[in-house]
């Protein structure tokens, strides 16, 4: 039996399910998932409903027939569909919505992602529904994701949820796609996610969400991660949703691990996008994994890419494996410079020396 003692979840929609045609906005789903948004809600439970469809939803309204969609095609399809996504969500609950549009950037920029979490917050606390989407008109990048269920998990973190439920058009995971295959056999339980659970994952069948299982374990594995029990159900049944309010098992359930990483870690781990990496000798790999120890000069191989200072990048052992996430105090130019050197040499080598280290531990995220 399931707990439902939730205090607050998240509550991700797919565009399969606003749109199940792909061509406009249509209440077939949506009605047994209002309903139980609305029984959550009276039970005392806040919800924040992450919602896809607003390209499906707008489809109708650009003459474009070809696929797959040009970037500027659905970026305006997306533009008409989120009004017309909202309105058919609107319609649906007796209380007031508030609309919020997200992009990678709003994420991963630390001032911002205070300023979101201090704006849902005060919606719930107000008792108004806040329902979130990618921005597609500007997100380019994200568009061609197709991320909401990663953006669920990070948006279940930030709210400091205690579930994620991932509605999708299946009963939750399988051993391997059981559209193609009739012998796939449901899991209903998933203590840890690992390689050979990703490795029965397929891809999107939908025309227009380009998520599939795999970004649905990608957010399960964020949230999990960070205590937050995450379902996989099949949003297409109504009994789904009256079993989660009759505290039964239903879907695929994802138990959060108890270990947990601070939320500045799990921001610079999960939202920061690395733009090169660098390389550890064995000394530094060791005083950074066993250690908890900041990267310093003397330990640095070598570094890839371009970036600049106050970029992410990724730390690496001299197999080229990625140990950990880290912000450098340091370009890729000067790095190159002071490599191998110690730390009081980096003045002479530069003429500045703005840290004596290239990453300091408290912006470390090991993996």
């Amino acid at each position: 039996m399931l707990s439902l003692r939730w205090r607050r979840l998240v509550l991700k929609v797919g565009s399969a399910l606003i749109s199940p045609t792909a061509n406009g906005c249509s209440t077939r789903y949506l009605l047994s998932i209002a309903r139980f948004i609305s029984e959550c809600r009276a039970k005392g439970i806040e919800v924040v409903l992450v919602s896809s469809g607003s390209v499906a939803a707008g489809k109708s309204a650009i003459a474009f027939s070809h696929q797959p969609l040009p970037i500027n095609i659905k970026q305006a399809m997306a533009a008409v569909g989120q009004t017309d996504m909202m309105a058919a969500w609107k319609h649906l609950f007796d209380f007031r919505c508030a609309q919020i549009l997200l992009t990678h950037d709003d994420l991963a920029n630390r001032r911002r992602y205070l300023n979101i979490d201090n704006t849902l917050r005060t919606l719930l606390s107000n008792q108004i529904l806040p329902i979130i989407n990618e921005n597609d008109t500007v997100a380019t990048a994200e568009l061609k994701v197709g991320d909401n269920d990663n953006l669920a998990a990070m948006v279940a973190i930030l709210v400091d949820a205690d579930a994620l439920i991932i509605c999708s058009d299946i009963d939750g995971l399988y051993t391997a796609n059981p559209k193609t295959h009739v012998d796939a056999t449901f899991i209903p339980l998933v203590e840890k996610i690992t390689a050979d659970i990703y490795a029965m994952a397929g891809a999107s069948h939908h025309s227009i969400g380009t998520g599939g299982m795999v970004t649905k374990l990608q957010a399960a594995e964020k949230a999990t991660k960070q205590g937050v029990d995450t379902l996989i159900i099949n949003g297409q049944k109504a009994a789904s949703f009256d079993c989660l309010l009759a505290g039964q098992a239903t879907g695929t359930l994802f138990q959060r691990q108890q270990d947990r990483i601070s939320a500045k870690k799990h921001w610079l781990f999960h939202s920061l996008k690395t733009a090169g990496s660098i390389v550890l000798d064995n000394g530094a790999t060791n005083a950074v994994q066993q250690k908890g120890a900041s990267l310093l000069a003397k330990g640095v191989m070598s570094c890839q890419g371009q970036f600049d200072k106050g970029d992410a990048v990724w730390l690496c052992n001299e197999a080229g494996e990625q140990l950990a996430k880290g912000i450098s105090q340091y370009s890729a130019i000067e790095l190159q410079l002071i490599k191998g050197q110690h730390s009081q040499d980096i003045e002479r080598i530069l003429g500045f020396c703005p840290s004596e280290v290239v990453v300091h531990r408290d912006d470390i995220a090991l993996r």
